[in-house]
Parts: structure tokens; C-alpha cells; sequence
């Protein structure tokens, strides 16, 4: 019998006549191929340490992995980019699957370490008015809390209470008050809307300006139909329909009967 030989295509050996096939580079790495060749020409020199890449998956359980198997590594300018979980840009940590907990963590170990050292102005036993101390904790506090925050305040609310909790301590403190005396009657006397009263607002502000801005690029970034309600995936828009919880919804029920009164 005459023998054939058998062989599997990865076996067979690589074609180097002019027919072979090149190979391409994936569509990222090509694109990002371009942005190096932009910044040749106008001679920008590019940190490799501070460039890193993140596979955006939306999960609620997290995983172990940075990126998926098989994921190809990423070049800018010859040099290696790396695959992160999280990280921060523009002042915003954002993780794999954008659910901004390391962020929110981040910025409230941030808050309290200025609320302790603004300790003796903002204490108990602080001699400033509440206006004043009011202010200072607006200036100095709550803009690190709340630092872009229609990019993550439609996160969880588990999340967002931890937030919450730093400003009731500081309205307690503020005031001087026992401790059965309830959060919002703290935030009627002081005058301070709830973390998620203020995002929300921030939010809708945020939202109208760049749906009405001239760059037609911007306003077609929030035009959007929003998903319905039951989906799993929340949006940064949701913030703009969703309830008000029950610290907020007590306050401004406590600011309606001031109103009526007055």
C-alpha cells in the first residue's frame, strides 16, 4: 500500500511566498498604532508608566481576572501596556465593571481625613457659628465626596450611603446634638441637602447643559434613550428617575411643613 502523508494545518510549515497572508494586529492595537503615529508628528512625548488599558465587563459578581483569556497585549510607542483592574483618571477610579466602589471608598477615606483635621473647627466644642461651619464643610468636604459626581451617582446605594454617613456625623457634630435626635432634622436645622439630593441635582444640571451644547459631538453623548426600569444595566442618566431614599424623602417632607408654616 502506498503510504499518504497526513498532517494538520498547524503542522504544516509557514508559507513565505509572496501569496502568504500577512498578519494584521487587532483592531485596538491599530488604532492605537495611529494615535502613536499622531503624536510622532507633533512631537508628544507620551508617560507609558501612566497609560494603561481596562476591559469595561459588566458583572455584579466580581472576577479574579483582569481580562479575559486569550487577550492580546497592547503596545503605544514600543512600550507595554498594562492590563489593569481599576484606575484612576481625571480624578475618577474607574474599574472593570464600573461599579465606582473602589472610587466611592477612595474619596471617603479622603473626607474623613480632612474632617479630622478640620477636627477643631468642626468638633463638638468648636466656637463657630453653624453657617460657618456650614461652609466649611461644603468648601472643604463635600466637594471631595462629590467631585464628578454625575459619572458615578447612579452606583449602588449601599455604596453611596457610606457617603451619607460622613455627613451625618459632621451634622451631628455640628450641632451638638444627641445622639436619638434624627438625621433629618439635622439636615432641616443646618440647611444641607442629603449626598443623593445634591448629586441629583448636580446631575441634572450636568445633563441639561450638555444636551443644549453647541458641540453636536457632545450633545449626541447624552442623547439616549434611557433602558427600561426593570433592565439590569444602569446608566449615569438613571440618577435623574430614580425614588429618593428615605433620608431625603424625610427632609424634604420636614422642609414642606416649614414652608406651609411659614
Amino acid at each position: 500500500m502506498q503510504e499518504i502523508d497526513t498532517y494538520y494545518e498547524f503542522d504544516r510549515p509557514p508559507r513565505t511566498d509572496a501569496t502568504a497572508l500577512p498578519i494584521h494586529p487587532p483592531p485596538l492595537q491599530r488604532a492605537i498604532d495611529e494615535i502613536g503615529q499622531w503624536f510622532r508628528k507633533w512631537k508628544i512625548e507620551v508617560n507609558s508608566d501612566k497609560s494603561a488599558a481596562i476591559q469595561f465587563k459588566y458583572g455584579k459578581i466580581r472576577s479574579r481576572l483582569i481580562v479575559d483569556k486569550n487577550t492580546p497585549n497592547l503596545k503605544i510607542l514600543d512600550a507595554n501596556i498594562l492590563w489593569q483592574r481599576n484606575y484612576k483618571y481625571l480624578g475618577v477610579t474607574l474599574d472593570k465593571n464600573l461599579h465606582f466602589r473602589d472610587h466611592i471608598e477612595r474619596i471617603r477615606n479622603a473626607a474623613l481625613v480632612y474632617k479630622a483635621r478640620l477636627g477643631a473647627m468642626l468638633g463638638r466644642k468648636s466656637k463657630l457659628s453653624r453657617r460657618n461651619n456650614r461652609t466649611i464643610y461644603k468648601m472643604c468636604i463635600r466637594t471631595v465626596m462629590t467631585y464628578a459626581s454625575p459619572v458615578f451617582a447612579h452606583a449602588a446605594a449601599k455604596a453611596l450611603h457610606r457617603l451619607q454617613v460622613v455627613q451625618n456625623k459632621f451634622c451631628r457634630a455640628a450641632t451638638d446634638a444627641h445622639w436619638c435626635v434624627r438625621n433629618s432634622i439635622l439636615h432641616r436645622d443646618l440647611e444641607l441637602p442629603t449626598i443623593f439630593k445634591y448629586m441629583k441635582d448636580a446631575s441634572k444640571l450636568f445633563f441639561d447643559i450638555a444636551g443644549s451644547h453647541p458641540n453636536a459631538l457632545l450633545r449626541a453623548a447624552v442623547d439616549y434613550q434611557p433602558p427600561h426600569p426593570t433592565h439590569l444595566i444602569r446608566r449615569p442618566r438613571n440618577v435623574l428617575f430614580d425614588p429618593p431614599d428615605a433620608l431625603t424623602a424625610a427632609v424634604e417632607s420636614l422642609n414642606d411643613v416649614n414652608d406651609t408654616h411659614d
